[in-house]
């Protein structure tokens, strides 16, 4: 009888199966079948236990950092800002004309939608808060493997890395000198705008060129413009309000009016107009109006720009006059003041005044302000009292027939010399003589020889902001998304590898960007040009 040595396989089957399932005292007298069957019995459990799913709430954080579930709620904010646009919404003048023009159904249906009011609904809000969510989440989510790029850049790459980038080239090197093939590399890169690192390994040699590395984080600035857009609007609709105030030359108030529009579906349409006291007081001290042609009306197509001139008296702060033009709004205490319409009435805000004396028909020409006066060589003071675009008499009173430049005349109050008041006036057509109301007054004959167009009242729309949300949302917002945007997508992050390996007489150039990748190509072809013009050069 003989012994037989034990399998080499045997052996060794039974070691990996004591490291992996049972202890050695177990399994050392088991066959081979037993272990097998062993083995078969322990597959489910190991299965499972790696196929096990994700927890509910990683799978629902997943959802809620999505790129795709971002871009889908985005869109739907597009949509709804649109309708917001296309359909008048209930705080914009001339929302009551607009409402009654609509169909009962288109009422009803845009009633019940809440598209009269598409900003401050529930679900814009809502849609707001989880997109901005979904914004912090992929954000929080992303972002560190976009900061290694800045701060841990690949300075070194295996042959085989290299190989499988999406730009790559390999070239065969003669005898050359390694050292100053490596600075002559390194400068192409830099003719090209391309920071270098180089590592010498002794055997192969790694040249790094880098270039843009701060596109990665770009989106990151996309998404900081696009909270601060969202927070600010957020925060401007949810603390202010929408104000009116109608401002007529000479005028003091410190109320404004706020329109509240409330839309019942059954009562329909009802406006509340209560006033609204403010910490100062505003005096409309001028307005102006330019208009494309002087001779025309005072109507919105012949209108190039609108001028309010305001002072605000402030406990607080003093005296402040300021300017409101139609690209030009101003604000005071979280108060914006923008130009809105116009009370369309003819009225002027400076007149030539036509003076011919009584005594000697001495012809004076005069320029009075609206609210102003002035004082003639004889101590006679000519002051502004009413302006009626188009005179006529009304029971005996003076009145205007239209809003419409027909028939122009002023109201003047003559003071004279001895301090006696009368009432003269100005017409801006010539009467006949003998016409009562054209007769001398004071000594002179009056008529009004030019004015300058303006309407009765200027309406000035309010916007309170008190944490100036609308403007932080605009300004760093608005116009930080579109730089955010531009500097992503006009730039990129260009990366160039260069590896030579002396025991192998080779060279392999690699490149890798994350976007505009056509001109980036071109680039990439004209730096493996330039090397192989060096190398061919054999200096």
């Amino acid at each position: 009888m003989f012994e037989i040595s034990p399998n080499p396989f045997i052996i060794e089957l039974k070691r990996v199966f004591f490291s992996e399932f049972f202890c050695y005292d177990l399994i050392k007298s088991m066959s081979i079948e037993e272990m097998v069957k062993a083995v078969e019995a322990e597959k489910p459990s190991v299965s499972r236990s790696k196929t096990r799913g994700k927890p509910l709430w990683e799978k629902c954080l997943d959802f809620l950092s999505s790129v795709r579930f971002g871009i889908f709620l985005l869109c739907l904010l597009v949509v709804l800002s649109f309708l917001g646009m296309v359909i008048m919404q209930k705080n914009v003048q001339g929302f009551e004309t607009y409402f009654a023009s609509l169909t009962p159904a288109e009422r009803w249906l845009f009633g019940v939608l809440g598209l009269f009011d598409v900003y401050h609904s529930w679900y814009y809000n809502f849609l707001l808060l989880i997109l901005s969510l979904n914004i912090i989440l992929a954000s929080i989510d992303r972002f560190p493997k976009a900061w290694s790029y800045i701060v841990k850049p690949k300075l070194e790459a295996t042959r085989a890395w290299l190989l499988k980038q999406r730009y790559n080239q390999v070239i065969e090197l003669p005898s050359v000198k390694f050292d100053t093939l490596t600075g002559k590399i390194s400068e192409i890169l830099r003719q090209n705008g391309l920071n270098t690192y180089i590592t010498d390994r002794g055997a192969r040699i790694h040249i790094f060129g880098e270039r843009g590395k701060w596109n990665r984080i770009g989106a990151y600035i996309v998404h900081l413009a696009l909270l601060i857009l969202f927070l600010g609007h957020f925060v401007s609709l949810q603390t202010g309000f929408d104000a009116d105030v109608r401002l007529v030359p000479g005028q003091t108030t410190n109320q404004i009016q706020l329109i509240e529009f409330n839309l019942d579906l059954d009562r329909g349409l009802s406006v509340e107009r209560y006033n609204v006291d403010l910490p100062f007081t505003i005096t409309c001290t001028d307005i102006e109006q330019k208009l494309i042609d002087p001779k025309g009306s005072i109507d919105i197509n012949n209108t190039i720009d609108w001028r309010t001139q305001i002072r605000i008296d402030d406990p607080e702060y003093g005296t402040t006059i300021a300017d409101i033009q139609l690209n030009k709004p101003f604000t005071y205490r979280g108060y914006r003041f923008f130009q809105a319409s116009a009370i369309t009435v003819g009225n002027s805000r400076k007149m030539t005044l036509e003076l011919t004396s009584d005594r000697d028909g001495a012809i004076t020409e005069v320029e009075l302000m609206r609210n102003g006066s002035v004082r003639l060589a004889d101590g006679t003071v000519i002051e502004y009292d009413s302006f009626f675009p188009d005179f006529v008499l009304s029971n005996g009173k003076p009145d205007t027939r239209s809003g419409e430049y027909n028939n122009p005349a002023v109201r003047l109050n003559i003071i004279t010399p001895e301090g006696e008041r009368k009432i003269a006036y100005a017409f801006f057509r010539k009467l006949p003589d003998g016409v009562p109301i054209s007769a001398p007054v004071a000594g002179y004959k009056f008529r009004l020889k030019d004015f300058e167009k303006v309407p009765l009242a200027h309406v000035l729309s309010i916007k309170y902001d008190p944490y100036n949300g609308a403007f932080i949302a605009w300004y760093f917002g608005g116009f930080g998304l579109l730089a955010s945007l531009a500097f992503v997508f006009f730039f990129s992050h260009q990366r160039v590898w260069v590896l030579i390996d002396k025991s192998k007489n080779e060279l392999i150039l690699s490149a890798d960007v994350n976007r505009n990748h056509v001109s980036f190509a071109d680039k990439f072809r004209k730096i493996v040009q330039k090397i192989q013009d060096e190398i061919d050069k054999g200096d």
